[in-house]
């Protein structure tokens, strides 16, 4: 590590500020009364698709059975489908429905949204100083040590 090294108070303010900004971008945007787990695995699926439970487990860190909790109410409101798995008969896939692909761009428009607009509030500089931080927030999201 080069320089020197943020103190603990900056970091839980970091650490706050990303989860408040979080909880209110989410609050902003209908997820059909989905939890923050469906919504995430439906991303997910939606990034990965048409995976495997045990796969989509292991990318959510979360046990199988767990997760075949999370996506059969996914399935059952028609957002995601269980399909064949091509390599094994006796499995199966899940992949996003064309809803479940709809109301993900539509959250996602909202939440940009109000990001949007909550930036354009800034003055210059800050956007300028925010823009910059970008890449390094996209560091701190990759580095998962």
């Amino acid at each position: 590590m080069t320089g020197p090294a943020l103190d603990a108070a900056t970091v839980a303010r970091l650490r706050l500020v990303v989860a408040r900004l979080y909880r209110q971008l989410a609050q902003a945007s209908s997820g059909r009364d989905l939890t923050m787990a469906q919504l995430s695995a439906l991303a997910r699926i939606e990034e990965h698709g048409p995976i495997r439970l045990g796969e989509l487990a292991a990318l959510e860190r979360v046990a199988a059975p767990s997760m075949t909790r999370t996506v059969t109410p996914l399935v059952a409101a028609s957002l995601a489908a269980r399909v064949a798995d091509p390599h094994d008969g006796r499995s199966f896939l899940v992949e996003p429905t064309a809803a479940g692909r709809a109301l993900l761009a539509r959250i996602r428009r909202q939440r940009s949204e109000l990001l949007a607009r909550r930036i354009d509030a800034l003055s210059a500089q800050d956007r300028e100083t925010l823009s910059a931080a970008v890449p390094v927030l996209e560091r701190l999201l990759a580095d998962e040590r």
